[in-house]
């Protein structure tokens, strides 16, 4: 009989082979599942992993989703390495696009460049004062905050809708709820012509760095990994709980306001219902996938960024539904949680 022993240690064999295998898990179920649907599994497969490499259009298109998987996640890991649980990067993503559409909607013909950069910081600013009231709540009432965080996403998405219905809609927009398109000046450059990338990809990789250096290389950044792997330690230390907590709820709520920033002022190019799009909670699977290591993170990225577009491809090509997405990544998910079970044991052959 198959048993599971407790290893003496952890295996960091294991932590590193564990994705892996959460993938290969992901890819058999989704054989099957293709299968059941009465779906081609070959043609499934293609579709998820193959067309969106195939061409160079294609792959513009897997970095315009994984931008702003990519910089969610890097702030969320910061948050879970200091044992935080920030669950509402969502909500901080939405935020950030609001204060960013606000300061796009102010743009006027005498306008310069200058406001792609007021943007920016706005986005940077409406995720970081989302995040604050969960790391407030926390530090003043002991909330927990994972609940507030999560709740929060909702509060923020009726602030959205309250805005793209009532005095944001555009007059000119035949009744739909949205503002006007932004005025051209307000569009983040794009890197390459005929595609939709953007200096946010450049931004994104600059945070890679940004956060490997923060947490391996400077006090603070070890600061907040002490106090997520042994808060006593820390507080025998001197390291400060508080300030840990404020740190990584601002510095994640900061990443994903400049995510939700990059996309409404470039891809969407104005404000609607539909800026939520799920980018806060798939970037918890790909902070985790990743390890929550910046390096890691960027190649889990790519991978959440083609189930998106595969699950776009597979309704339009294959006839699924969108959900599809959602399965796959859920899939994942539940995937890595069953191998990490590796990590801490194995599993022996017991008469």
């Amino acid at each position: 009989m198959l048993r599971l022993e407790v290893r003496p240690q952890p295996s960091a064999r294991w932590g590193y082979a564990s994705p892996l295998l959460a993938l290969a898990i992901t890819v058999v179920i989704g054989v099957i599942l293709f299968a059941l649907l009465g779906k081609d599994p070959v043609r499934g497969l293609q579709v998820f992993f193959w067309e969106p490499l195939k061409s160079t259009y294609a792959l513009s298109e897997l970095m315009v989703k994984a931008t702003p998987l990519l910089i969610i996640a890097l702030g969320l890991a910061v948050c879970f390495r200091s044992n935080v649980w920030n669950i509402g990067a969502e909500g901080q993503f939405v935020i950030g696009a609001v204060f960013a559409a606000g300061v796009a909607l102010l743009a006027g013909p005498d306008t310069g460049r200058w406001i792609v950069v007021a943007i920016l910081l706005a986005g940077v600013a409406g995720g970081m004062f989302w995040a604050g009231i969960t790391a407030l709540l926390r530090d003043r009432f002991n909330a927990n905050e994972i609940l507030v965080s999560l709740m929060l996403v909702y509060v923020a998405i009726q602030v959205l809708n309250f805005l793209v219905y009532g005095p944001w809609k555009d007059p000119l927009g035949y009744n739909f709820p949205q503002t006007k398109t932004f005025d051209a000046v307000t569009q983040i450059p794009k890197l390459m012509q005929g595609s939709r990338v953007n200096v946010g990809l450049l931004l994104a990789l600059a945070g890679v760095a940004a956060v490997w250096v923060f947490l391996f290389r400077t006090y603070a950044g070890f600061a907040q990994l002490v106090g997520g792997l042994a808060p006593a330690a820390a507080r025998y230390a001197g390291f400060s709980s508080r300030k840990a907590l404020w740190i990584a709820l601002l510095t994640s709520g900061g990443a994903a306001g400049l995510a939700g920033a990059l996309e409404v002022a470039g891809p969407i190019g104005q404000l609607t219902p539909y800026v939520p799009a799920g980018y806060g909670f798939a970037a918890i699977i790909v902070a985790y996938v990743g390890r929550l290591h910046p390096v890691g993170i960027v190649f889990s990225a790519i991978l959440m960024s083609m189930f998106y577009i595969g699950g776009e491809l597979a309704q339009s090509r294959m006839g699924l539904p969108k959900s599809i997405t959602g399965v796959f990544q859920g899939l994942l998910l539940f995937a890595l949680l069953a191998c990490d079970t590796l990590i801490a044991y194995r599993v022996v052959w017991k008469k």
